[in-house]
């Protein structure tokens, strides 16, 4: 009940605040694993950028996964998880400002799953990503997202493309709204009790790269 209710002001805080209706983009493009800039008009796998390795008394087995839809607690909507060993599902980018057609590094961007990704599970739910503001232990990435539409409304489906080292960072940290910064979190990888691992927000960078379809 305590972190429903610290979240409900967080968000009614980021409710009250001017909103500014574009951003700046940066110079910057944000480029897939081919070296070509990543296009607002085509699909794209969000893999991670560092193998992830399980080892046992003999070897190590490489079990790095995609970005996909998931389960949590409630049915409906889908947690945005990483699967092992699979590329995971397509995924598009869609800029608050778009004149050029590619992805700009810090650039307010909504994220979703490509419309040929069919779940019947949660058919009635927009696969655009969105931050959960009822979190019990942590603060999952899921879905049910607004597209566009920037506003007090939809404070939680903006995110953005960092460069981190050799490769990037996804964060949330809306420059839509004026006052969010302090709010600044990086996109990180949860592991449950059971071993499944959500995208949430945390302190430690999930490193990534965008691997066309």
């Amino acid at each position: 009940m305590k972190s429903k209710m610290l979240a409900f002001l967080f968000f009614f805080a980021l409710s009250t605040q001017p909103l500014l209706g574009s951003t700046q983009a940066s110079t910057d493009e944000v480029l897939d694993t081919s070296g070509k800039k990543v296009r607002v008009d085509a699909n794209y796998y969000i893999i991670p950028a560092t193998p992830f390795f399980i080892c046992g008394f003999v070897s190590c087995f490489n079990i790095s996964g995609g970005v996909a839809l998931e389960t949590t607690g409630e049915s409906c909507p889908l947690d945005v998880v990483l699967v092992k060993q699979s590329l995971g599902l397509p995924l598009r980018f869609k800029p608050v400002k778009n004149n050029l057609g590619v992805i700009g590094v810090s650039t307010d961007l909504n994220i979703m799953f490509s419309n040929e990704t069919s779940d019947s599970r949660c058919p009635h739910d927009s696969l655009v990503w969105k931050i959960d503001p009822f979190p019990s232990e942590e603060t999952f990435v899921t879905t049910g997202g607004v597209l566009g539409n920037p506003g007090s409304q939809t404070i939680g489906n903006w995110f953005r493309i960092e460069k981190y080292e050799d490769a990037y960072r996804l964060v949330y940290c809306p420059n839509v709204c004026l006052y969010c910064k302090h709010v600044c979190k990086d996109i990180g990888n949860y592991v449950n009790k059971t071993g499944e691992m959500h995208l949430a927000l945390t302190d430690v960078p999930f490193k990534v790269k965008f691997q066309k379809v």
